[in-house]
């Protein structure tokens, strides 16, 4: 499924985030330290090698809500950009600190004059944030920031899998017929 706002693509699938041969950048759901983990960190990490975690270290500890960017070594793209996302239920406001990483994420690779970044689902893995109010997050903050961007033509949010990707489609498909009444 996709969407326009603005001059921006947002796209939605299932997939592997460090596989987006198509995308300037891609977006780490990392943890404070910056270093490999479980889930989208530890997949991000394990595909750019070990010169990732050398280039992150200067660059933590990181905030709920704080982004940083780096190359993407061997990744198939120029970027990473590392978000570390809120812990539901013990950063608050969640909802802010998550919008603070798309919203981060963007101005990054807005920045580097990036024509596409690929999303993870940000905290809800380990985070334990739920899918539903995540993805409306997500989307809301995209669409909000679209109008800003001028390089920014393609967002894609790489999910998991197919219940996530539904949690989305109705995120999304929610999110269009608001507009449609405004």
């Amino acid at each position: 499924m996709q969407a326009q706002f603005a001059a921006v693509t947002v796209e939605l699938e299932v997939g592997d985030i460090a596989a987006q041969h198509e995308c300037d950048a891609v977006v780490n759901a990392a943890n404070a330290e910056l270093q490999p983990g479980s889930g989208v960190a530890g997949a991000i990490h394990e595909a750019a090698g070990p010169e990732l975690a050398q280039a992150c270290q200067p660059l933590a500890p990181l905030e709920p809500g704080q982004a940083v960017i780096t190359d993407a070594y061997n990744l198939p793209n120029r970027h990473v950009i590392h978000c570390l996302g809120p812990v539901f239920g013990v950063d608050e406001p969640s909802d802010e600190l998550l919008a603070a990483c798309y919203r981060e994420a963007l101005r990054l690779a807005e920045e580097q004059q990036l024509a596409s970044i690929a999303f993870p689902s940000i905290s809800t893995g380990a985070f334990c944030y739920p899918m539903v109010q995540a993805a409306e997050v997500a989307l809301t903050t995209i669409a909000e920031t679209a109008s800003q961007l001028q390089h920014i033509k393609r967002v894609r949010l790489v999910l998991p899998n197919e219940r996530a990707l539904q949690a989305h489609e109705r995120a999304l498909e929610a999110l269009l017929e608001g507009e449609e009444e405004a």
